[in-house]
């Protein structure tokens, strides 16, 4: 019996520790996406879709230690046609320094990315195959609508649109949701369809240094904008995905604790299975002057080591497991994509808490059986 609630233990600990250290990989996994495309820090406007930088504004940008490059960048969205089809898109202007604040050049798997002071776009492989578009198809050509500003009445629908005649040249693959949502054009091409100004954008992204402070960072941004703009880091701008990563982790561990309450009902059987079958000596203990307390205690003790023992060898176990699973891909998601793990110091610290916790709270309560009739008996 003492075997069997040991080798519960043993599994579930391992379980939490697994099941733990792969939902860490899927996050990271998951997370490591919006890397190709969200900036270190983001600045964009409290008000409307876009505010102005001025030259002063650049210059206290360049000062501000720990900024690597920044970039410009307008966004809106538009129609995109193709070939008689049509879809709304959101257009995504940048300058030249956008490849070096994001990488997301190293996600086209198709073609290249923009060549500045061109007409050129780089599309998302959703758009591309609801359009039915491909690279550099020069005889035909993406055409770009944006409805031009003002009031009054439309008279024609040429007058009601800004529009540019584009060419794709390349297709990226990041994630379901941006290969059917974006396009990226040069900043010139994004300016004149919006009738910007030279110096109005919708955002300025920015790449920090590998040291830099974080925080220091953002608060001299607040200085040089103040109230004119806001200012996000990567998680901020995807607190909506880090939300629900972190409260299905939070559900998977409660889960897991449910199971192994579940485990350790068997630690507490097997104790006052042990209590019934050793009366005899419990009560020869108890003649010979030892108190109930005291023998509580041996078998809280017992019921302790039991518990902390097998949780050790289930966290052993489960480590192992995930070693083997990060060196030699075990299990695979794909052919080529193994399941994604990963060994967190916190993973270790959980299991440990979680199992001697609830496993000397039963060993407490299992103990509890032990009274003076019990043992008088």
């Amino acid at each position: 019996m003492t075997i069997i609630a040991a080798s519960g233990t043993v599994i579930a600990a391992a379980a939490l520790f697994i099941v733990l250290s792969g939902f860490a990989g899927l996050k990271n996994f998951s997370l490591e996406f919006s890397s190709f495309v969200d900036p270190d820090l983001k600045v964009f406007p409290s008000e409307g879709k876009s505010f102005v930088i001025s030259e002063d504004d650049a210059l206290k940008i360049n000062a501000i230690p720990g900024i690597q490059s920044y970039s410009k960048t307008i966004e809106e969205r538009v129609i995109l046609e193709f070939d008689g089809k049509k879809q709304i898109v959101t257009m995504k202007g940048v300058d030249e320094n956008f490849t070096k604040v994001t990488t997301i050049d190293s996600m086209i798997y198709y073609g290249n990315w923009l060549e500045h002071g061109t007409n050129q776009i780089v599309s998302g492989g959703g758009i591309s195959n609801k359009l039915s578009y491909g690279v550099l198809d020069l005889t035909r050509n993406q055409k770009i609508y944006v409805p031009k500003p003002g009031k009054g009445q439309i008279t024609s629908v040429k007058g009601a649109f800004n529009s540019v005649l584009a060419y794709n040249i390349g297709i990226f693959d990041i994630n379901v949701e941006l290969n059917n949502e974006y396009i990226f054009a040069n900043i010139e091409t994004a300016r004149y369809l919006l009738n910007y100004d030279e110096n109005q954008v919708s955002s300025i992204e920015l790449k920090l240094d590998a040291t830099a402070d974080e925080v220091k960072v953002s608060e001299a941004l607040k200085t040089v904008f103040g109230n004119r703009a806001n200012i996000k880091n990567r998680a901020q701008l995807n607190d909506a995905l880090y939300k629900m990563l972190n409260t299905e982790n939070m559900a998977v561990y409660l889960i897991f604790t449910l199971v192994i309450i579940i485990a350790l009902f068997n630690v507490v059987g097997a104790l006052i299975m042990m209590i019934l079958d050793k009366k005899a000596s419990i009560n020869t203990l108890f003649n010979l002057g030892t108190t109930t307390k005291e023998i509580r205690r041996v078998f809280f003790l017992q019921g302790s080591l039991m518990t902390v023992l097998a949780g050790t060898l289930g966290l052993i176990l489960g480590f192992v497991i995930i070693f083997l699973q990060q060196q030699f891909a075990l299990i695979m998601l794909t052919p080529s994509l193994p399941y994604p793990v990963e060994i967190k110091g916190i993973n270790f610290v959980i299991v440990i808490v979680t199992i001697f916790v609830l496993g000397i709270l039963a060993s407490k309560l299992a103990s509890q059986r032990i009274t003076k009739d019990l043992v008088k008996s």
